[in-house]
């Protein structure tokens, strides 16, 4: 027997993905899985492609559904999580994949998210300086926003390394449909989205001041697009150079900040990234260049919303929580086609 996890929110899109990876994870033994309106539910019938946790039945979101958990991993709607993590036990460990606590400042959060500010958690992102070993420390980690973890994974070295400036960086990218969550909505019909790209939440995207705050840039324009696929987020980040800087010069900063890691991948010069080599893994893949005409510096980073910006992430960060090699139960490889 391992440590007993729960997900709550289990019938999401992200909840359901949690349950997939935790199914095979070797130390991590799925003991209770909630839904709101669907509780009641046999997991097999709700999520078919779930068959070695099928006949488990969703219990209701209540906290005393995961009172005996060792760790819990909340996969609710934004804004609803720091509510239920106040009644979770403190012996717990628990893992936010939504929004409530991932923001130190009180301003931002209200300014993006329009409610109080419910406080602040170790922010779960282990490739950045030092946050590793901060997350084996804590028994609260706020995981990453799904473009955030794209975008800061392509700026971060870029501005620590003080090659890019950091007033006027712009970042267009492209998510698919799971990214909006599992409930039905109705730009999100096939036929709404099948067969066109459409920007949304132009210049306002609550992930702006979460990108701010892990990697130091001062002002920052986003633009989300929705894609036509069901999963994946391919970001283009660009940002002005601090002096004379070539293509090599940045795939060397890239290359020596994650030496050594095993999620995040600087591709060969000349390749770029798919999100199709992301599906199904915990992976990042990043490729950098110089645009000819401006001098600005591009990155282009490709994930799976529901891995690395989500899912996969949350447990990564559970594994440095309980002391387990960092890859467990984590896919480094994309499945294709």
């Amino acid at each position: 027997m391992g440590y007993r996890a729960a997900v709550v929110g289990a019938s999401g899109y992200a909840g359901a993905e949690l349950l997939r990876l935790l199914a095979a994870h070797p130390e991590f033994d799925v003991v209770t899985a909630t839904a709101q309106t669907n509780a009641g539910a046999r997991v097999g019938d709700l999520l078919p492609h779930l068959q070695s946790l099928a006949d488990m039945t969703l219990a209701d979101t209540d906290p005393g559904a995961v009172a005996d958990a060792d760790v819990v991993f909340l996969a609710l709607p934004h804004g609803a999580s720091a509510a239920f993590a106040a009644a979770i036990p403190q012996h717990a460990r628990v893992v936010d994949l939504g929004a409530d606590h991932r923001l130190r400042d009180v301003e931002p959060y209200e300014r993006y998210y329009g409610s109080p500010h419910p406080g602040w958690w170790t922010y779960g992102l282990p490739e950045l300086p030092g946050q590793r070993e901060a997350i084996a420390r804590s028994t609260r980690i706020a995981n990453t926003g799904c473009y955030a973890v794209a975008t800061i994974l392509a700026l971060a070295p870029l501005l620590a390394s003080g090659l890019a400036e950091p007033d006027d960086v712009v970042v267009v990218a492209a998510s698919g449909t799971s990214g909006a969550g599992r409930s039905l909505q109705p730009h999100l019909l096939a036929s709404e989205v099948m067969g066109g790209l459409s920007a949304y939440k132009v210049g306002a995207h609550q992930h702006v001041p979460e990108i701010k705050q892990a990697t130091g840039a001062r002002s920052l324009s986003m633009t989300p697009v929705l894609a036509p696929m069901p999963r994946g987020i391919l970001a283009t980040v660009t940002a002005r150079p601090a002096g004379s800087v070539t293509a090599d010069d940045v795939r060397a900063t890239l290359g020596a900040a994650y030496a050594g890691e095993q999620f995040v991948h600087l591709l060969p010069a000349g390749r770029q990234p798919h999100t199709s080599a992301t599906l199904g893994s915990n992976s990042a893949h990043l490729q950098a260049d110089v645009d000819r005409d401006s001098g600005r510096i591009l990155i282009t980073s490709a994930i799976d919303n529901l891995g690395k910006g989500a899912a996969g992430q949350a447990i990564q960060n559970a594994n440095l929580m309980f002391g387990l090699p960092e890859v467990s139960g984590l896919a480094v490889d994309g499945v294709a086609p």
